[in-house]
Protein backbone atom coordinates (compact mmCIF):
# COMPACT_ATOMS: atom_id res chain seq x y z
CA UNK A 1 0.00 0.00 0.00
CA UNK A 2 1.13 3.46 -0.95
CA UNK A 3 1.74 5.88 1.83
CA UNK A 4 2.49 9.05 0.17
CA UNK A 5 1.96 11.02 3.05
CA UNK A 6 4.15 9.02 5.37
CA UNK A 7 7.01 8.62 2.48
CA UNK A 8 7.02 12.31 1.54
CA UNK A 9 8.00 13.39 5.19
CA UNK A 10 11.04 10.80 5.64
CA UNK A 11 12.21 11.87 2.54
CA UNK A 12 12.07 15.45 2.65
CA UNK A 13 11.69 16.57 6.23
CA UNK A 14 14.95 15.85 7.50
CA UNK A 15 16.30 18.65 9.24
CA UNK A 16 14.87 21.45 11.92
CA UNK A 17 11.49 21.96 12.91
CA UNK A 18 11.04 19.70 9.76
CA UNK A 19 12.87 16.89 10.94
CA UNK A 20 11.37 17.83 14.39
CA UNK A 21 8.15 17.00 13.16
CA UNK A 22 9.38 13.48 11.95
CA UNK A 23 11.35 12.69 15.11
CA UNK A 24 7.95 13.47 17.19
CA UNK A 25 5.69 11.12 14.72
CA UNK A 26 8.18 8.13 15.73
CA UNK A 27 8.56 8.68 18.99
CA UNK A 28 4.50 8.80 19.13
CA UNK A 29 4.67 5.61 17.23
CA UNK A 30 6.89 4.18 19.31
CA UNK A 31 4.68 4.83 22.57
CA UNK A 32 1.56 2.89 20.81
CA UNK A 33 4.13 0.29 20.02
CA UNK A 34 4.99 -0.40 23.84
CA UNK A 35 1.51 -0.34 24.85
CA UNK A 36 1.26 3.63 26.21
CA UNK A 37 -2.24 5.37 26.44
CA UNK A 38 -1.73 8.79 24.40
CA UNK A 39 -3.26 12.07 25.61
CA UNK A 40 -3.83 14.76 22.89
CA UNK A 41 -4.47 18.30 24.06
CA UNK A 42 -5.52 21.33 21.69
CA UNK A 43 -5.81 25.02 22.34
CA UNK A 44 -6.53 27.29 19.59
CA UNK A 45 -9.15 26.85 17.12
CA UNK A 46 -8.38 23.77 15.93
CA UNK A 47 -11.86 22.38 15.71
CA UNK A 48 -12.56 25.37 13.83
CA UNK A 49 -9.63 24.73 11.48
CA UNK A 50 -11.16 20.99 10.79
CA UNK A 51 -8.97 19.12 12.09
CA UNK A 52 -11.20 16.65 12.48
CA UNK A 53 -10.69 15.08 9.21
CA UNK A 54 -7.57 13.62 10.69
CA UNK A 55 -8.04 13.73 14.42
CA UNK A 56 -11.69 11.32 13.91
CA UNK A 57 -9.03 8.72 12.59
CA UNK A 58 -7.01 8.72 14.70
CA UNK A 59 -9.65 8.31 17.33
CA UNK A 60 -11.27 5.52 14.95
CA UNK A 61 -7.79 3.58 14.85
CA UNK A 62 -7.29 3.60 18.85
CA UNK A 63 -4.58 5.96 18.73
CA UNK A 64 -5.76 8.63 20.40
CA UNK A 65 -7.11 7.68 24.23
CA UNK A 66 -8.01 10.69 25.62
CA UNK A 67 -8.18 14.37 25.09
CA UNK A 68 -8.19 17.52 26.80
CA UNK A 69 -9.22 20.31 25.08
CA UNK A 70 -10.80 24.28 25.65
CA UNK A 71 -14.44 24.08 25.50
CA UNK A 72 -14.29 26.10 22.42
CA UNK A 73 -12.78 23.42 20.55
CA UNK A 74 -15.37 21.01 22.29
CA UNK A 75 -18.53 23.11 21.02
CA UNK A 76 -17.16 23.84 17.76
CA UNK A 77 -16.43 20.66 16.02
CA UNK A 78 -20.25 20.01 17.15
CA UNK A 79 -21.42 24.05 15.09
CA UNK A 80 -19.22 22.67 11.98
CA UNK A 81 -20.83 19.44 12.10
CA UNK A 82 -24.28 20.98 12.02
CA UNK A 83 -23.78 24.08 10.02
CA UNK A 84 -20.75 24.04 7.71
CA UNK A 85 -23.18 24.90 4.71
CA UNK A 86 -23.48 28.27 6.28
CA UNK A 87 -20.06 29.22 7.10
CA UNK A 88 -18.10 32.18 5.31
CA UNK A 89 -14.70 31.85 4.57
CA UNK A 90 -12.62 35.43 4.20
CA UNK A 91 -9.33 34.73 2.68
CA UNK A 92 -8.35 38.10 3.05
CA UNK A 93 -9.23 38.42 7.01
CA UNK A 94 -5.91 40.36 7.28
CA UNK A 95 -7.46 43.53 5.02
CA UNK A 96 -10.62 43.45 6.65
CA UNK A 97 -11.15 46.84 8.96
CA UNK A 98 -13.34 47.84 12.01
CA UNK A 99 -16.49 48.82 10.04
CA UNK A 100 -15.67 45.29 7.70
CA UNK A 101 -16.10 43.39 11.19
CA UNK A 102 -19.11 45.45 12.50
CA UNK A 103 -20.47 44.04 8.77
CA UNK A 104 -20.13 40.66 9.74
CA UNK A 105 -21.30 40.98 13.59
CA UNK A 106 -24.84 42.46 11.79
CA UNK A 107 -24.86 39.29 9.61
CA UNK A 108 -24.78 37.64 13.12
CA UNK A 109 -21.27 35.91 11.85
CA UNK A 110 -18.49 35.09 14.33
CA UNK A 111 -14.98 35.09 13.22
CA UNK A 112 -12.72 32.80 13.52
CA UNK A 113 -9.67 33.96 11.63
CA UNK A 114 -10.89 33.33 7.66
CA UNK A 115 -13.83 31.69 9.27
CA UNK A 116 -16.89 33.50 10.45
CA UNK A 117 -19.23 31.44 12.02
CA UNK A 118 -23.36 31.75 11.78
CA UNK A 119 -24.55 32.40 14.99
CA UNK A 120 -28.26 31.10 14.21
CA UNK A 121 -27.84 27.86 12.60
CA UNK A 122 -24.72 26.63 14.59
CA UNK A 123 -24.57 28.54 18.33
CA UNK A 124 -28.09 29.03 19.21
CA UNK A 125 -29.20 25.36 17.15
CA UNK A 126 -26.92 23.89 19.59
CA UNK A 127 -28.12 25.80 22.51
CA UNK A 128 -31.82 24.57 22.21
CA UNK A 129 -30.23 21.05 22.04
CA UNK A 130 -28.49 21.90 25.35
CA UNK A 131 -31.33 23.16 26.84
CA UNK A 132 -33.15 19.89 26.33
CA UNK A 133 -30.19 17.73 28.38
CA UNK A 134 -29.73 20.43 30.65
CA UNK A 135 -33.47 20.02 31.73
CA UNK A 136 -33.53 16.50 31.44
CA UNK A 137 -30.70 15.95 33.73
CA UNK A 138 -32.24 19.16 36.44
CA UNK A 139 -35.65 16.86 36.44
CA UNK A 140 -34.00 13.64 37.25
CA UNK A 141 -31.76 15.46 39.82
CA UNK A 142 -28.59 14.49 38.08
CA UNK A 143 -24.90 16.12 37.13
CA UNK A 144 -22.87 15.75 34.35
CA UNK A 145 -19.28 17.03 32.80
CA UNK A 146 -19.47 19.32 29.94
CA UNK A 147 -18.88 16.60 27.20
CA UNK A 148 -21.15 14.21 28.36
CA UNK A 149 -23.84 16.18 27.76
CA UNK A 150 -22.80 16.77 24.35
CA UNK A 151 -22.19 12.96 23.96
CA UNK A 152 -26.08 12.85 24.74
CA UNK A 153 -27.02 15.19 22.40
CA UNK A 154 -24.83 12.81 19.86
CA UNK A 155 -26.46 9.76 20.98
CA UNK A 156 -30.15 11.14 20.89
CA UNK A 157 -29.60 10.96 17.17
CA UNK A 158 -31.48 14.83 17.39
CA UNK A 159 -28.30 16.14 15.37
CA UNK A 160 -28.55 13.52 12.62
CA UNK A 161 -31.21 15.94 10.79
CA UNK A 162 -28.84 18.60 10.30
CA UNK A 163 -25.77 17.50 9.85
CA UNK A 164 -23.64 19.45 6.84
CA UNK A 165 -20.72 17.35 6.72
CA UNK A 166 -19.21 13.70 7.12
CA UNK A 167 -20.03 12.88 10.82
CA UNK A 168 -16.72 10.53 10.20
CA UNK A 169 -14.79 13.59 9.67
CA UNK A 170 -16.15 14.86 13.24
CA UNK A 171 -13.94 14.00 16.12
CA UNK A 172 -16.65 14.29 18.22
CA UNK A 173 -18.87 11.75 17.22
CA UNK A 174 -15.75 9.54 17.07
CA UNK A 175 -14.60 10.07 20.49
CA UNK A 176 -18.71 9.50 21.08
CA UNK A 177 -18.39 6.40 19.88
CA UNK A 178 -15.23 5.18 21.45
CA UNK A 179 -16.47 6.91 24.42
CA UNK A 180 -13.24 8.15 25.04
CA UNK A 181 -12.73 10.64 28.17
CA UNK A 182 -12.93 14.21 27.14
CA UNK A 183 -11.45 16.76 29.86
CA UNK A 184 -12.47 20.56 29.55
CA UNK A 185 -11.17 22.96 31.97
CA UNK A 186 -12.46 26.29 31.56
CA UNK A 187 -15.36 24.86 29.88
CA UNK A 188 -16.69 28.59 31.63
CA UNK A 189 -15.77 31.06 29.05
CA UNK A 190 -16.62 29.07 25.83
CA UNK A 191 -20.02 29.54 24.02
CA UNK A 192 -22.18 27.23 25.39
CA UNK A 193 -20.19 27.82 28.86
CA UNK A 194 -21.96 31.42 28.64
CA UNK A 195 -25.22 30.04 27.41
CA UNK A 196 -25.37 27.74 30.79
CA UNK A 197 -24.23 30.97 32.58
CA UNK A 198 -27.06 33.10 31.21
CA UNK A 199 -29.71 30.35 32.22
CA UNK A 200 -28.09 30.00 35.46
CA UNK A 201 -28.44 33.75 36.14
CA UNK A 202 -32.21 33.53 35.12
CA UNK A 203 -32.83 30.83 37.94
CA UNK A 204 -33.48 28.07 35.20
CA UNK A 205 -30.72 25.90 36.52
CA UNK A 206 -27.94 25.63 39.02
CA UNK A 207 -24.33 25.75 38.56
CA UNK A 208 -24.40 22.34 39.66
CA UNK A 209 -25.80 20.86 36.79
CA UNK A 210 -22.50 20.58 35.12
CA UNK A 211 -19.20 19.31 36.60
CA UNK A 212 -16.85 21.96 37.91
CA UNK A 213 -13.25 21.45 36.63
CA UNK A 214 -12.07 20.67 40.33
CA UNK A 215 -14.14 17.24 39.58
CA UNK A 216 -12.66 17.22 36.06
CA UNK A 217 -9.40 16.93 37.79
CA UNK A 218 -10.54 14.14 40.14
CA UNK A 219 -11.59 12.40 37.59
CA UNK A 220 -8.27 12.88 35.49
CA UNK A 221 -6.15 11.55 38.28
CA UNK A 222 -8.34 8.46 39.27
CA UNK A 223 -8.04 7.60 34.98
CA UNK A 224 -4.44 8.46 35.02
CA UNK A 225 -3.82 5.83 38.02
CA UNK A 226 -6.00 3.14 36.20
CA UNK A 227 -4.28 3.78 32.53
CA UNK A 228 -0.66 4.73 33.38
CA UNK A 229 0.30 1.30 34.98
CA UNK A 230 4.31 1.83 36.05
CA UNK A 231 4.71 3.28 32.18
CA UNK A 232 2.89 6.81 31.88
CA UNK A 233 0.84 7.92 29.76
CA UNK A 234 1.84 10.17 26.42
CA UNK A 235 0.72 13.50 26.02
CA UNK A 236 0.85 15.39 22.93
CA UNK A 237 0.31 19.02 23.08
CA UNK A 238 -1.14 21.38 20.40
CA UNK A 239 -1.32 24.75 20.91
CA UNK A 240 -0.39 25.95 25.03
CA UNK A 241 -2.58 27.58 27.55
CA UNK A 242 -5.01 25.40 30.03
CA UNK A 243 -5.48 22.77 27.82
CA UNK A 244 -1.89 21.85 27.98
CA UNK A 245 -1.08 23.30 31.82
CA UNK A 246 -4.65 21.84 33.35
CA UNK A 247 -3.57 17.80 32.66
CA UNK A 248 -0.04 17.77 32.87
CA UNK A 249 -0.27 19.17 36.28
CA UNK A 250 -1.78 15.39 37.55
CA UNK A 251 1.08 13.79 38.02
CA UNK A 252 2.63 16.02 40.05
CA UNK A 253 -0.56 16.36 42.14
CA UNK A 254 -0.75 12.70 42.45
CA UNK A 255 3.19 12.38 43.49
CA UNK A 256 3.23 15.64 45.75
CA UNK A 257 -0.16 16.45 47.13
CA UNK A 258 -1.60 12.94 47.34
CA UNK A 259 1.72 11.57 48.40
CA UNK A 260 1.59 9.01 45.35
CA UNK A 261 5.51 8.85 44.62
CA UNK A 262 5.10 6.21 42.49
CA UNK A 263 2.70 7.51 39.94
CA UNK A 264 5.21 7.46 36.81
CA UNK A 265 6.04 10.41 34.76
CA UNK A 266 4.27 11.69 31.47
CA UNK A 267 5.99 8.73 29.12
CA UNK A 268 6.44 11.22 26.06
CA UNK A 269 6.10 14.84 25.93
CA UNK A 270 5.51 16.88 22.27
CA UNK A 271 4.32 20.47 21.70
CA UNK A 272 3.23 22.06 18.60
CA UNK A 273 3.70 25.51 19.13
CA UNK A 274 4.47 28.87 17.46
CA UNK A 275 4.81 30.35 20.94
CA UNK A 276 8.13 32.23 21.35
CA UNK A 277 10.77 30.54 23.88
CA UNK A 278 10.15 32.47 27.16
CA UNK A 279 10.97 30.77 30.43
CA UNK A 280 8.43 33.11 32.22
CA UNK A 281 5.19 31.49 30.28
CA UNK A 282 3.77 28.03 29.75
CA UNK A 283 3.24 27.95 26.01
CA UNK A 284 6.80 29.27 26.04
CA UNK A 285 8.81 27.55 28.20
CA UNK A 286 11.11 24.37 27.12
CA UNK A 287 10.69 20.88 27.67
CA UNK A 288 13.15 20.89 30.49
CA UNK A 289 11.50 23.15 32.85
CA UNK A 290 8.61 20.52 33.04
CA UNK A 291 11.47 18.45 34.75
CA UNK A 292 11.54 20.61 38.10
CA UNK A 293 7.95 20.17 38.37
CA UNK A 294 7.81 16.35 38.31
CA UNK A 295 6.00 16.31 34.75
CA UNK A 296 8.40 14.70 33.11
CA UNK A 297 11.55 12.67 33.82
CA UNK A 298 15.20 13.54 32.74
CA UNK A 299 14.73 10.39 30.10
CA UNK A 300 11.10 11.40 28.88
CA UNK A 301 11.39 11.67 24.70
CA UNK A 302 10.89 15.42 24.28
CA UNK A 303 9.60 17.10 20.83
CA UNK A 304 9.12 20.56 20.31
CA UNK A 305 7.87 21.59 16.75
CA UNK A 306 7.79 25.23 16.43
CA UNK A 307 5.46 25.56 13.98
CA UNK A 308 1.42 26.61 12.71
CA UNK A 309 -0.29 23.28 14.74
CA UNK A 310 -3.44 23.67 11.85
CA UNK A 311 -0.12 22.45 9.10
CA UNK A 312 1.81 20.70 11.37
CA UNK A 313 -0.62 18.16 13.09
CA UNK A 314 -2.36 16.54 10.33
CA UNK A 315 0.90 15.72 9.30
CA UNK A 316 1.37 14.13 11.98
CA UNK A 317 -1.64 12.24 12.02
CA UNK A 318 -1.01 11.18 8.56
CA UNK A 319 2.10 9.43 9.19
CA UNK A 320 1.17 7.91 11.94
CA UNK A 321 -2.16 7.17 10.12
CA UNK A 322 0.01 5.66 7.38
CA UNK A 323 -1.58 8.03 4.99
Amino acid sequence: MKKPITSFLKKHYRHFNAASLVDAAKGYEDQLKKGHKMMITMAGAMSTAELGISLAEMIRKDKVHIITCTGANLEEDIFNLVAHKHYKRIPNYRDLNAADEKALLDQHYNRVTDTCIPEEEAMRRIENQLLDVWSKAKKERKRYFPHEYLYQIIRSGSLDEYMQINPKDSWMVAACEKNIPIIVPGWEDSTTGNMFASHCMMKKYKPSTVKSGIEYMMFLADWYRENAGDKGVGFFQIGGGIAGDFPICVVPMLRQDMALENTPFWSYFCQISDSTTSYGSYSGAVPNEKITWEKIDVDTPTFVIESDATIVAPLIFGYLLGW
